[in-house]
């Protein structure tokens, strides 16, 4: 799932409290999935941040937030505390998902290569009775300024 249009398979996995949510279960609105490195880290905090900052605006145009990341649900759980985030944060810590859209990537830390998330958001369609289809990817995102780049994204087809 790479090419904008195409069809988004369902998932399911585990929020912040450990209960289920599936992608299907918001299929009468747009979905913003942000994928994140990990939870309560300086870049994943300034891009979860600004989503919590914008939240009301982006719910205004209807979209639902769903972070994610490989961290466990507890790990989940303390971040969304820690910084207040309204919205869900979904534990993918057999990559399952991150795994699906090819996220693992070799990454330059410190000047060693290691291998990690790469901060990726999908915007996915609602189900017009095709299916959720994806609207838009931001393949190489910078934290600062992203949930307002999503945003203007979302009034753009809104309008």
């Amino acid at each position: 799932m790479t090419q904008t249009g195409d069809l988004v398979e369902d998932f399911t996995l585990q929020n912040q409290d450990g209960q289920p949510v599936s992608l299907s279960d918001f299929a009468a609105s747009p979905v913003v999935l942000f994928f994140y490195p990990r939870a309560d880290t300086p870049g994943c905090t300034i891009e979860a941040c600004g989503f919590r900052d914008t939240f009301e605006k982006l719910q205004a145009a209807g979209a639902v937030i769903l972070g994610i990341s490989r961290d466990d649900v507890k790990a989940q759980k303390k971040f969304r505390e820690k910084y207040n985030l309204p919205y869900q944060l979904l534990a993918d810590p057999d990559m399952i998902l991150i795994n699906r859209y090819d996220l693992i990537q070799p990454k330059n830390m410190y000047g060693k290569i290691v291998k990690g998330v790469k901060r990726t958001t999908y915007i996915i369609s609602p189900d017009t009775g095709q299916g959720q289809r994806l609207l838009h990817v931001y393949p190489n995102v910078k934290p600062e300024g992203h949930a307002e780049e999503v945003l203007a994204l979302l009034a753009a087809h809104k309008a």
